[in-house]
């Protein structure tokens, strides 16, 4: 395969610090909670990296909101409502992200399967706020009880680990990426506390991604799909559906140092939830985003700096809290070969 080293100054260990974030803040299924963060691929996903180690930082904010369905997943798997009587909700949801991820990354200069292989492990650590407010009407026979009022709860404190392996290929203008990324539970998790950092349950997600990038114009564009198995949470017995997601970005570059772009993603659960509240239904969930991106590389000593920011305004959401999120990144990685670097592009994932 041929080296995709062309283009203006860059970052190449984006990609690698995508794969990091899972937190029950109140996103999809669980209880409105989901491994994988829609966005957490962008532009030049599939774009080979100078061999090394490199080192990612990302600062994550999110808040969002939800009525009805979504909010009250909350309470129901935090044993608030009970399985055996029917009832009736108007409940609202807001919930608040604040993470911080730490991304170490391996790539190698060997090819394997005629690609590049990249390895590393992700963890992060945060803190996350829910709040749900409203009216539940409980029903058990003749008796009918309202409760009106608010359930809330804040948590700083340390997420699942995420440990994940990709290999990229390049031909030309085209370059192709597949990954493997899983959820590790061992992060802060308690079954009835509204929030949690740690998700209490396992996943495996694989997918792959395309790039085309032109470096003689500074233009491309990249996809990246997959889908998310997600385990049994043995604490609750909830198992969530199977996740299908597509992220994608569009970036041209204004200088040899300085890109900028669009970013959006879809977010699709395919398969019902199991031993969930039967007042959930199949609770399937759905969110999309679009929004900016900017990014910046520098040199740092003899390794390369970047600094991108990229935010979503979220829409079109069903059974899932939905509101705005942002990333920015920084990573440190090594210095592209000085016969190429002058040509090299700016990558944020």
């Amino acid at each position: 395969m041929g080296s995709n080293k062309q283009g203006s100054c860059v970052i190449d260990y984006l990609a690698v610090a995508a794969l990091v974030l899972c937190a029950d803040v109140s996103h999809a299924d669980q209880g409105g909670s989901s491994f994988w963060f829609p966005g957490q691929f962008a532009s030049l996903s599939a774009v080979q990296q100078t061999p090394g180690w490199a080192l990612s930082v990302i600062d994550y904010h999110s808040s969002v909101a939800a009525a009805g369905s979504a909010a009250a997943a909350k309470e129901i798997l935090a044993g608030k409502i009970p399985a055996n009587v029917n009832v009736n909700l108007n409940l609202r949801l807001n919930g608040r992200a604040d993470l911080v991820a730490l991304t170490p990354s391996y790539t190698f200069a060997t090819a394997e399967l005629g690609g590049q292989l990249v390895v590393g492990i992700s963890g992060q650590y945060g803190r996350a706020a829910t709040s749900i407010a409203g009216t539940l009407t409980a029903i058990a026979g003749p008796i009918v009880v309202t409760r009106t009022g608010m359930l809330e709860g804040s948590l700083t404190s340390y997420g699942d680990l995420a440990p994940f392996a990709q290999l990229l290929w390049n031909l030309g203008v085209d370059n192709y990426m597949a990954y493997v990324t899983g959820n590790v539970p061992v992060g802060d998790y308690d079954p009835t506390r509204i929030p949690n950092i740690g998700l209490g349950h396992g996943a495996i997600d694989i997918g792959g991604g395309y790039t085309y990038f032109d470096p003689a114009a500074g233009n491309e564009i990249s996809g990246v799909a997959g889908l998310t198995y997600n385990f049994r949470n043995p604490d609750t017995q909830y198992r969530s559906g199977i996740d299908f997601h597509f992220d994608w970005g569009a970036s041209h570059s204004l200088t040899k140092q300085l890109f900028v772009g669009i970013v959006g993603y879809a977010y699709q659960q395919v398969t019902d939830d199991s031993g969930q509240n039967p007042i959930l239904g199949s609770f399937r969930s759905r969110v999309f985003g679009v929004g900016p991106q900017i990014g910046y590389s520098f040199p740092v000593a003899d390794m390369q700096g970047f600094l991108g920011l990229r935010g979503y305004g979220e829409f079109g959401a069903a059974n899932r809290p939905s509101g705005w999120n942002t990333w920015l990144t920084f990573t440190i990685s090594p210095s592209a070969p000085a016969a190429v670097a002058a040509r090299k592009h700016l990558v944020v994932k």
